[in-house]
């Protein structure tokens, strides 16, 4: 086993966190019951003493963590019920679920979106985006629901990557926010690229990536607000960074500094609904859609609830 040790100074805005939720934040990767596992086994230390995952967290306090990584090894198919929702003989396109991992990493294996195609596909997948990715065009992150397209081969991949570097395949997403959204709709333009303290998280910087975010306002509610949200560009964290940086941020996204509803998500109430596309198979415009998953609906019902 491989060991990587990292140190963190916390900020004032994760003040009052717990240790077990601010690291599950950090390495969005991994489990919160990993990281609890860690916490006890004494690979994270505060202030050079040994903590509980439940110690809350003060500005200025010294986090060390000293995670075991494992050594890269072969991706096992597994057979892990999958909803997809469109399908022929070059690509899929799947509804993953939150808290489902979109690819294995150094340290989770299994479980993961990637483990569950590999054994629905038979492992004919395209191999192009890496040994730990394969078949995957684009990724959502852990804690983030929704529609993602699998390519079955190379040329696939090649095909659906091209339209998005074009920009002709339309994504569209709902967001729960913070705060009532002054403009009925908007636009974002804001350069994304990695936080200049916290590598973990990405920001708006002035040498970051173009990023182009659209919205539209479809309910409000005292305090929060449901959009209806188009990506021109695909960064990093996009939706979560724009609607942050214009005061925004998605409820539960505790990384982004929302405030918490008493609803029960998976994080960030953020979910991938819509897909339009041309198929690599037949050359044909396909649209998919979902419904509102489930998070999203109890935190409405309840915000409905308090009008």
């Amino acid at each position: 086993m491989n060991s990587k040790t990292k140190t963190y100074i916390i900020e004032q805005e994760d003040s009052g966190q717990r240790i077990d939720a601010f690291l599950a934040n950090i390495y969005s990767d991994l489990s919160r019951s990993y990281v609890q596992k860690q916490i006890k086994l004494g690979n994270v230390k505060l202030n050079g003493a040994q903590i509980k995952p439940s110690q809350q967290l003060r500005t200025d306090d010294k986090l060390v963590c000293t995670f075991e990584e494992e050594s890269i090894n072969e991706i096992l198919p597994q057979n892990i019920p999958l909803d997809i929702k469109y399908e022929d003989n070059s690509m899929l396109i799947v509804n993953k679920p939150s808290g489902m991992l979109t690819h294995p990493t150094s340290i989770e294996r299994t479980n993961t979106l990637v483990n569950a195609l590999l054994y629905h596909t038979n492992g004919c997948l395209c191999t192009c985006n890496g040994a730990d990715r394969p078949g995957i065009v684009h990724r959502l992150d852990r804690n983030t629901s929704g529609l993602l397209m699998i390519a079955k081969c190379d040329e696939s991949f090649d095909y659906l990557k091209k339209q998005i570097q074009n920009r002709t395949i339309e994504k569209k997403y709902f967001a729960l926010v913070s705060g009532d959204v002054k403009d009925d709709n908007g636009t974002i333009i804001a350069d994304i690229g990695r936080h200049p303290t916290r590598p973990e998280k990405m920001s708006v910087v002035s040498s970051g990536k173009p990023s182009v975010t659209h919205y539209t306002v479809i309910e409000r509610f005292d305090k929060y607000t449901l959009l209806d949200i188009t990506l021109e560009t695909g960064r990093t964290h996009q939706i979560r960074v724009h609607m942050a940086h214009i005061g925004h941020p998605i409820v539960n996204d505790t990384m982004y500094g929302s405030a918490k509803i008493p609803v029960k998500t998976n994080e960030q109430a953020l979910q991938a609904y819509s897909l339009k596309f041309v198929s690599p198979d037949n050359k044909a415009e396909q649209w998919v859609e979902i419904p509102m998953d489930d998070d999203i609906i109890r935190a409405l019902n309840y915000l409905r609830s308090k009008k």
